[in-house]
Parts: structure tokens; C-alpha cells; sequence
């Protein structure tokens, strides 16, 4: 509200026109969130151990996470907190004007949240790594799901058409087939960022840079103000809680913070109207939920062999001898430069060229960092071959006349 009360002053003193522009209104967002989740740690971390809200660590897991039995969990609830009070604030004027896209987005987090944390709670509560069933946590997130996307086609803000974004087009679909697509979407994304939550800090690391790339489009694109402060409150949020989270943790998120963080991941891209970003963007969710299908079918095939030391693929290399710090680190750097080079070459430019150049450069460093030098210089030379076919793009860009593939209605 204060940072209305200065927007409404700017007519009288020019210099506080900056609180009319998006990016600092990000930056607030991002830094009331941060705050509060901050602020929170301390009281929320001894209130969980007063409750004995303490993690249950699984027997057969890396022998290593045996000492982290009994941290606290569900500690989501300091940036959900954060969050929320971040976009009262910072998206005031865009409630009154009647646009409430972020406040859907929240609740619509919360109750993944909310069926995360009814997990935790039997988890705590047994003293166990087992709570809500497969098949009560997979119906309640359905559920949510399609009230989910029966609210945003009533807003107006769901098409049947999707957007496929490195091609410049869009598959026209019945609404009955979106709804399916877009359930199954919503909650695999909510699921593939639970997974990923294996290890301190590897969660919300990776999520941080998923939230600048939705930042930063709303800030790129007009007509998403709210989407964009919501965005950068998710950031913040993250790294307030991140400070506590790292490794040695001295809190967990639990299930209440990874299926919001999800819930959130999903909500944003739809909300956006181009689902299938998710496949860049969120490229190490999709590789961590892979390498557990993966293992199970391999399991299966093989009558007891293993494709992986252990699924799902943090826990992999946790065997391989990496350290949490260095997973963590690795997979944030992934993450951050399939949004940048992925999503962010071709959404933010339109130009196809780059985007393809540079999502196969950006297999360059994945490589040596996973499989040393020789898998580096085999997708270095498909690097360049990359290149050379898009040359002639390349310099149409340089001259001005590569076309541009943006969705028009984004301006």
C-alpha cells in the first residue's frame, strides 16, 4: 500500500515515477518476500521443533542423509507466507483495477500446498517417510487441477489453441482434449518439482531461476503486471527460505513447499497461455522425474538390474561421489541456462536461429560436467554443425530481416 501511496505522489514530484515501472515493482515484491521468509526462519524453525514436526529420513536412501532425520519440515510455509504478503502489497493497484490473476494463482498453489502439507502431517505424525496415499494425493491434485482450469477459462485466460513455441504455430484443440492435456500437465509439473526436492537446497536453487524467466516475460510482454510481481514475490520467497535450506539445512520445505513451488510452476506457465515452455524452462524437473520412470521400467525389464545407482538422478550422482553443494550447483546452472539460452532466446527475441544455436551450445558444458571431456567435444562438434545450419539465419538476424515468431496478442 505504500507503494501505491508513492505511485499517487509522482503527478506532484516527477523523480517517484519510478513506482510506475514494472521491473522495480518486481524488485520490491522480490525483496518484501525475501524479507518476511527471512524474518520468519528463526521462530518458525523452533516452533516446527517445539511441534516435533521432524523429518523422517528413508532407510534406504543415501546412507549420508541418515544424520538429517528429525529436521524440521514443512518449512514452505515461511515464503508461502512471504509470498502472499508480498503481492497484497506490491499488486494493490492491480487488484482495484479488478485484475486478480496473481491471487488465482496463489490459492491455487495453496491447495497443492495445503495437500502437501496434509502429507506432511501424516508423515510427522507416524514418525514415518509415508504419508497421504498414491491414489489420494493423485485424485485430490486432479481436482484441483480442473477447478483450476475451469476458473482460468472463465476468465477468459485459457485458449484451446496450443502454443508451441520453437515452431511458430499452434495445435488447435476440442476443449474436452485441452482439459485432459492441461490436467495431465499440471499435475506431472507439481509431482516432477516433489521429486526434485531430494536434497538441501536442490528445490528451490533450481526453481529460482524458473521464476526470473516468468519475471522477466511479464516484464518483456504487456498485459502481465500481476503475473510478473507474483513472479519475482516466488523468487524472493525462495531465497529468504534458501538461507536456511542450504546445505546443512536447518529446515526442510516438505511436502508443503514443493508442491506449492510446483503448483506455482504450472499455474505461471498457464497462465502465460504456453503450457509446453514448460519443457525448457523446467528441463532439470524433467530429467529428475525421467530418470525415476526410467529406473523403475529398467527394474522391471531387467528383473532386478538398475539403470541408475539410485533414482532419482540427484541421488545418482550423490552415489557417484558429487556432494550436495556441487548438485546443487550444477542442476541451479542447468536450470538457469536452459531458461536463458532455451526459453529466453526465443520467447523474449523470436528468433528461432538463436534459440537453436544456443540450446545446442548449452549442451556443451552439461556434458563435460556430467560425462567429461570426450561427450563435451561430441556435442561441441553437433554444436557446430547447429551452427552452420542456422548461419544464413544468423546474418538475416544481423541485417534486420529474420522474422520474428511472437504471439501478437502478448502486446
Amino acid at each position: 500500500m505504500l507503494l501505491e501511496l508513492f505511485r499517487s505522489l509522482a503527478d506532484g514530484f516527477p523523480a517517484l515515477n519510478v513506482f510506475n515501472y514494472l521491473t522495480l515493482r518486481a524488485v520490491l515484491a522480490a525483496l518484501t518476500s525475501m524479507g518476511i521468509g527471512f524474518a520468519l526462519g528463526p521462530w518458525m524453525i523452533a516452533r516446527l521443533k517445539n511441534l516435533h514436526f521432524g523429518q523422517a529420513v528413508r532407510t534406504d536412501g543415501p546412507k549420508t542423509h541418515l544424520v538429517k532425520d528429525g529436521t524440521p519440515t514443512m518449512g514452505g510455509l515461511m515464503f508461502i507466507l512471504g509470498i502472499f504478503v508480498s503481492i497484497l502489497i506490491c499488486g494493490w493497484k492491480g487488484m482495484m483495477a479488478g485484475d486478480f490473476e496473481h491471487l488465482y494463482i496463489f490459492f491455487f498453489a495453496l491447495i497443492f500446498g495445503g495437500i502437501g502439507f496434509l502429507d506432511d502431517f501424516e508423515k510427522v505424525k507416524h514418525k514415518q517417510n509415508l504419508g497421504l496415499t498414491a491414489i489420494q494425493k493423485f485424485l485430490l491434485q486432479l481436482a484441483a487441477a480442473v477447478a483450476f482450469l475451469c476458473l482460468m477459462r472463465f476468465e477468459g485466460m485459457l485458449t484451446p489453441n496450443l502454443y508451441v513455441p520453437f515452431f511458430n504455430t499452434q495445435i488447435v484443440m476440442s476443449w474436452w482434449v485441452y482439459m485432459v492435456f492441461a490436467a495431465f500437465v499440471i499435475v506431472g509439473t507439481v509431482n516432477a518439482v516433489n521429486i526434485t526436492d531430494g536434497i538441501d537446497g536442490l528445490a528451490g536453487s533450481v526453481t529460482v531461476p524458473v521464476g526470473l524467466f516468468f519475471t522477466v516475460l511479464a516484464i518483456w510482454w504487456q498485459g502481465y503486471e500481476q503475473l510478473g510481481i507474483y513472479a519475482a514475490a516466488l523468487v524472493g520467497g525462495i531465497l529468504g527460505f534458501l538461507i536456511y535450506n542450504f546445505h546443512p539445512a536447518k529446515v526442510f520445505m516438505g511436502d508443503t513447499g514443493s508442491l506449492f513451488l510446483g503448483g506455482t510452476v504450472a499455474a505461471l506457465a498457464f497462465a502465460y497461455d504456453m503450457p509446453l515452455v514448460l519443457i525448457p524452462v523446467g528441463f532439470v524437473y524433467i530429467c529428475e522425474t525421467l530418470s525415476d520412470i526410467l529406473q523403475v521400467i529398467y527394474f522391471k525389464a531387467t528383473h532386478g538390474k538398475r539403470l541408475f545407482k539410485m533414482a532419482p538422478l540427484h541421488h545418482h550422482f550423490e552415489l557417484c561421489g558429487w556432494s550436495e553443494v556441487k548438485l546443487v550447483a550444477v542442476f541451479t546452472s542447468v536450470s538457469a541456462l536452459c531458461c536463458l539460452a532455451g526459453g529466453g532466446a526465443v520467447l523474449l527475441s523470436g528468433y528461432l536461429p538463436l534459440g537453436a544455436v544456443l540450446i545446442a551450445a548449452l549442451a556443451v558444458p552439461v556434458a563435460w560436467l556430467q560425462y567429461g571431456g570426450e561427450s563435451a567435444f561430441i556435442m561441441a562438434v553437433s554444436a557446430s554443425i547447429m551452427l552452420t545450419r542456422h548461419w544464413a539465419g544468423l546474418q538475416r538476424m544481423r541485417r534486420g530481416e529474420e522474422p520474428q515468431f511472437f504471439r501478437k496478442w502478448h502486446y
